[in-house]
C-alpha cells in the first residue's frame, strides 16, 4: 500500500526549460507520512510560470511589508 505524501518542497538545483516541450521542470522531493522520501519533478506549463511568478513576487512584497519595508 502506498505510504501518503505530506507535502513537497523544490530542491535547490536549477529548474530546467525545455523549449520542444514547452515546459519548465522543478526538481522537488516528496516527504512522506513515514519519514520517507522520494525525488521528482514538477512539470510546469509557461502559463503555470508566470501565474507562480506573479503570485511569489506577491508574497515576496508582503515579507517585506511585514519587516517594514526591509528585504
Amino acid at each position: 500500500m502506498p505510504v501518503p505524501v505530506t507535502h513537497v518542497s523544490p530542491l535547490k538545483r536549477d529548474v530546467i526549460y525545455d523549449h520542444r516541450a514547452q515546459q519548465a521542470a522543478l526538481p522537488v522531493m516528496v516527504h512522506h507520512e513515514d519519514g520517507g522520501m522520494s525525488e521528482s519533478v514538477l512539470i510546469l506549463m509557461p502559463e503555470q510560470v508566470e501565474l507562480y511568478r506573479i503570485q511569489l513576487d506577491h508574497i515576496i512584497e508582503k515579507r517585506h511589508q511585514a519587516r517594514g519595508g526591509k528585504p
